[in-house]
């Protein structure tokens, strides 16, 4: 079955753009962490953090049906389902708390930090895969930050094996 999770002409660039680019978070979750990956799509950061870091409990969320049971399916042929659980709704349905929330791809941070937030636990950080653009997203998003009593600032991060460099906008609680 065809999934059209990604782009027609993404398939060359799966690991240099969506693997490891998912990874390069993996610095910035602590050990141990529940985490949620928001608009989680094709799994993209949830799965690779999870094979990557069998210490995390993760959680894909995604509001699509076909989305969502495709990641059913990857969960249990990639043996995770004991600590990988998808759940279908969207993130501002969605009750629980996390230490971590993660999102790539999702939305500007304008929108996305107001879906986020109370998904935070009282320590929880956010990390938002941004690209180049994370700067300009958050000076955007400052007066939401401010509102909402959280912080943020850009982070570095190396996109492993590639020697390449990303960026990542981490927010947290005042």
């Amino acid at each position: 079955m065809a999934w059209g999770l990604l782009g027609p002409r993404e398939a060359e660039r799966i690991w240099t753009r969506h693997i490891l680019n998912s990874i390069a978070l993996a610095p910035r979750v602590p050990d141990g962490s529940r985490v949620v990956d928001v608009g989680s799509g094709a799994g993209l950061p949830g799965v690779p953090l999870a094979i990557l870091r069998p210490d995390l409990r993760v959680t894909l969320l995604d509001s699509l049906a076909r989305r969502s049971e495709f990641l059913q399916l990857a969960v249990a042929e990639l043996g995770l389902a004991e600590r990988v659980q998808v759940v279908r709704a969207r993130a501002e349905e969605h009750r629980s708390q996390y230490e971590v929330v993660v999102s790539r791809a999702v939305a500007p941070l304008t929108r996305l930090v107001p879906w986020c937030s109370p998904l935070l636990a009282s320590t929880g950080r956010m990390v938002a895969l941004k690209g180049e653009s994370a700067g300009d997203e958050l000076a955007q998003a400052q007066p939401i930050l401010r509102r909402l009593a959280l912080d943020g600032s850009v982070r570095e991060l190396e996109v492993p094996l590639l020697g390449e460099t990303t960026w990542a906008v981490e927010v947290w609680r005042r």
